[in-house]
């Protein structure tokens, strides 16, 4: 039995932080090293950041990431590791991974998969490398090799998958089966959709299965770059099943999950399997003179599974919702060099999610920071709160504003009081009354009579809205604070929503979650919460009311859904028109047989407001503040659902839709 100890760790990278990337790298390393593991693999383009965007063009940034590996090189000495980063070869700059071995590069494998899909952008800025490719990259005074290889470090032969090569028909690792490698490395930029995890699991499985290999698998963490959150997740599998999975979302720099493998035992399966073609490596296989040093044990390490009890509970969504959403906000916060959060709370859902939200993730923080110094770790002045003061840096971080209009009422004060209080945030109410009728009283004398409701109820609507923006931005830039724009899914899709009003917000947390969910969300932690850190039963009084946006009159009994729809039959249109790409009456067919209690001419109706009012307000989508990406049906124009500004507005489909619905 030859035993070697291979390893994986999940890092929390920020594109083009080239001191701050490297360090956290050779930390990695040297964990790593001190815990004896012989091979490493580290995420996808770790050394300059996956989310560069068009700074992947850069020839300066591209001689910076070799630099920085430069640095790195001489940091591997008795260990492997896979270090990911762009290199540009002839004309073209390939997404990477270099392969550094006992204090040097032995090569650089490229990836042959481009992610061009949704949130993924890469063949903007990469070639995909043709397989059975191999070819020498000129850097300075060396070269080394470049391409599609295999490294056979002592005896032991290792080959990659990069990310994307994992999730396509054609996967790289039927040509590494053929080939016989003991160890499948993938250095990976996988960001969190609601469900993937289960999806990634079967993938790294099933290669080492296919393989007759151990695979590893390693993934990015936290809020890398603004929109995409990476749940890490470090995965390691043999052909008789998962050996180790690391924990996710975790709120330190590094994950890091390890297994011990018996490469005797991974040559047996690989003999085992049969293939249908011989395949000589050539050139394409790199010897390098180093020999992984061997694990002193009689066996195999058990499966070790790292993840958290709620990963295998009854409550998955909740839980990934509340820490992929948190983990974001507290990585927003400290990247950006902010000094906390400021929350318009209206002490309706919305708001309250998002001020719940920020109070989880101080705390989840506070959790795993080392000694209790959660200050350091969300990168606050050491002056703002006693580091073990968990409440107190919620407060330093946390401020909750209720704005009231002589429209507003008793419950929702109590509500968000009542809620921020709870949280242990800090409170003020500011009266906006006077703003409001200033403002009314300029536009009458301009317009040359008074404003009414029945005339300008959506202008009146507006200005209150409008009115709560200019106090809680300049709260927000007193502190160095962010202002945190509170509007959900279901209001971007139809543009319920006041622009430099309840929009206003350099960060919109929960834009790419739908309304209906977000209820239940909160029904849940004011019920059960996260593990770890329990419910928030002051969330009672939010989840009591029926939502309002409480801009009209007390007696006009204003709710959203009596000026829109009701959330799930909005919810359900916004899947039927924007992710399956549904014409309305295709759509109101789907919704009679769907929404039984109600009448099909009011479904069509409801059908026909929505198409209205998406296309109407495209140009309201494209000015959010920019929103976390949570699952794969995003209302993002900038990564993923694009919609024209400017359009015909459904005008003949509309028509359609109504000659069906009349003859019901």
């Amino acid at each position: 039995m030859q035993l070697i100890r291979i390893g994986g760790t999940a890092l929390n990278q920020t594109p083009l932080d080239w001191d701050g990337n490297r360090d956290r790298i050779l930390a990695a390393i040297s964990a790593a090293r001190a815990g004896a593991v012989s091979v490493l693999c580290l995420p996808e383009l770790c050394v300059t950041g996956y989310g560069c965007e068009d700074a992947f063009q850069s020839p300066g940034m591209l001689r910076l990431a070799w630099e920085v590996l430069e640095e790195i090189e001489p940091h591997t000495r008795n260990i492997a590791v896979a270090v990911g980063l762009p290199v540009r070869f002839e004309s073209s700059v390939y997404d990477a991974a270099a392969v550094l071995v006992d204090g040097r590069v032995a090569g650089v494998v490229c990836k042959q998969h481009l992610a061009g899909e949704g949130i993924h952008y890469e063949p903007r800025w990469f070639r995909p490398w043709p397989a059975g490719r191999r070819a020498e990259l000129a850097v300075g005074a060396r070269t080394v090799p470049i391409g599609d290889l295999r490294f056979d470090c002592g005896g032991v032969r290792i080959g990659f998958e990069i990310c994307e090569d994992a999730w396509v028909a054609d996967r790289p690792a039927a040509a590494l089966a053929a080939r016989g490698v003991d160890l499948i490395l993938n250095p990976s930029a996988s960001h969190f959709a609601f469900g993937k995890d289960e999806v990634r699991r079967r993938f790294v499985l099933e290669g080492a299965r296919a393989c007759g290999a151990a695979y590893v698998y390693a993934n990015l963490l936290g809020n890398e770059a603004g929109r995409a959150v990476y749940d890490g997740g470090v995965l390691i599998a043999v052909p008789g099943g998962m050996a180790a999975a690391g924990r996710r979302f975790g709120f330190r720099d590094a994950v890091a999950t390890t297994a011990d493998v018996d490469l005797d035992g991974l040559r047996l399966a690989q003999a085992r399997l049969s293939h249908d073609r011989a395949v000589v490596d050539g050139d394409a296989r790199i010897a390098v003179g180093f020999m992984p040093p061997v694990v002193a044990a009689a066996a195999p390490s058990a499966p070790h599974d790292g993840r958290d009890a709620w990963e295998s509970g009854g409550h998955v969504k909740e839980e990934e919702f509340t820490r992929a959403v948190a983990l974001g906000l507290v990585d927003y916060m400290r990247k950006s060099r902010s000094r906390g959060f400021v929350v318009s709370a209206s002490g309706g859902a919305d708001s309250s999610a998002v001020a719940c939200l920020v109070a989880l993730g101080v705390r989840f923080a506070a959790r795993e920071s080392a000694e209790g110094d959660v200050t350091r770790r969300l990168g606050l002045p050491a002056t703002t709160a006693e580091p073990t003061d968990v409440n107190a840096v919620v407060r330093s971080v946390l401020t909750c504003v209720y704005q009231s209009t002589v429209n507003s009422g008793p419950v929702t004060r109590a509500a968000a009081r009542g809620l921020s209080e709870a949280l242990g945030a800090e409170f003020h109410e500011f009266d906006v009354e006077p703003l409001v009728r200033d403002y009314t009283e300029i536009v009458s004398r301009a317009v040359g009579r008074p404003l009414t409701w029945d005339r300008d109820d959506i202008a009146l609507q507006n200005i209150q809205a409008r009115a709560r923006a200019p106090g809680v931005w300049m709260l927000a830039n007193i502190r160095n604070a962010l202002l945190v724009s509170t509007s959900n899914r279901s209001e971007a899709a139809v543009g319920y929503a006041t622009m430099d009003g309840d929009t206003s917000g350099g960060l919109a947390p929960i834009a790419g979650i739908d309304k209906a969910y977000l209820r239940r969300w909160l029904a849940w932690l004011e019920r059960l919460g996260p593990e770890g850190l329990g419910p928030i039963p002051a969330l009672a009084a939010v989840n009591a009311q029926a939502p309002t946006a409480e801009l009209r009159p007390n007696a006009a009994g204003q709710t959203d859904e009596g000026d829109l729809m009701p959330y799930d039959v909005l919810d359900r249109i916004e899947r039927l028109a924007i992710r399956d790409k549904e014409m309305p009456l295709a759509a109101w067919r789907r919704l009679v047989g769907d929404f039984p209690r109600h009448e099909p001419r009011q479904l069509a109706a409801w059908t026909e407001r929505f198409y209205l009012l998406w296309s109407r307000n495209q140009w309201k989508r494209e000015r959010y503040a920019p929103s976390f990406h949570l699952d794969d049906e995003n209302l993002d124009p900038k990564t993923w659902c694009r919609f024209p500004i400017l359009s015909g507005g459904f005008a003949r489909e509309l028509a359609a839709l109504r000659a069906a619905a009349a003859t019901t």
